[in-house]
């Protein structure tokens, strides 16, 4: 799927943006949380540090080269201050903010087949999840079939890692070991003690993404409460991934 021309591609990360940092979610509040859309396969949009992602504006979103930050994650034993130089390096326009210090893993979750938008949140019941000891369980397993249409039939799972450079690197190195296992890119990766990050090839497959991820932790976590949850087996779990009227539903919904 080939990405929209650059202004189309600003005005869906702001939509997304917007619906992520809804108040009455809330996923995402204050400066939390940063969502990206490709431009092409050398440049990026981002949100820009400390913006809150329910009023971005145009100017709160900066266009940043790809293969400088890509460059980065190659790397080990860098500095804050390099990392900071980087990212300022990175826009296109020098007058323009400072990207998010996650717009390194952004770089490369971009550079995926088939993913033009990405999305991060704290979102609350899935955070609940994260910080327990059961974090890993979560992202393993499923409970109900929707959150296998829309959240595929595993999340990616990285233990705590320092936000910026090494949690990049290790977002990619965890993602590689998922597309080695599945033959595709995962669409939900959860970041214990952190939050999400949901991506696809379309802001409505991030959004669905998200707010399922959100549902079945909530759903998990009331479960819990009664002695569960129970989940389901591996192979009811082939069988929903499989199954042609889901794969319909999948489309519909711009999965």
């Amino acid at each position: 799927m080939t990405p929209p021309r650059p202004r189309q591609q600003l005005e869906a990360l702001l939509k997304l943006s917007h619906e992520l940092g809804r108040a009455d979610r809330p996923l995402a509040i204050l400066g939390e949380g940063n969502t990206s859309a490709k431009v092409s396969d050398r440049t990026f949009l981002v949100k820009a540090s400390g913006s809150n992602l329910g009023a971005l504006a145009a100017a709160d979103v900066v266009e940043c080269r790809a293969g400088t930050l890509l460059e980065l994650m190659d790397k080990t034993g860098v500095s804050d201050a390099e990392i900071e130089a980087a990212l300022l390096a990175a826009r296109l326009d020098p007058a323009a903010k400072k990207p998010s210090v996650e717009a390194l893993f952004h770089a490369y979750l971009l550079s995926l087949p088939d993913v033009n938008f990405v999305g991060h949140t704290h979102a609350p019941a899935v955070n609940s999840i994260l910080c327990s000891p059961r974090a890993r369980e979560f992202a393993g397993k499923r409970i109900f079939p929707d959150e296998i249409v829309c959240c595929d039939v595993a999340s990616v799972f990285i233990p705590y890692t320092d936000p910026g450079l090494r949690l990049s690197q290790a977002v990619r190195e965890q993602t590689q070991r998922f597309i080695a296992g599945f033959g595709r890119p995962p669409r939900v990766i959860l970041m214990e003690n952190h939050g999400l990050i949901t991506l696809g090839r379309s802001v409505e497959g991030v959004l669905s993404a998200m707010l399922m991820a959100e549902k079945a932790a909530t759903i998990w976590l009331g479960a819990a409460v009664l002695g569960g949850p129970k989940f389901m087996t591996p192979e009811n779990v082939a069988r929903i991934s499989g199954r042609p009227d889901e794969a319909l539903r999948r489309k519909i919904l711009k999965l």
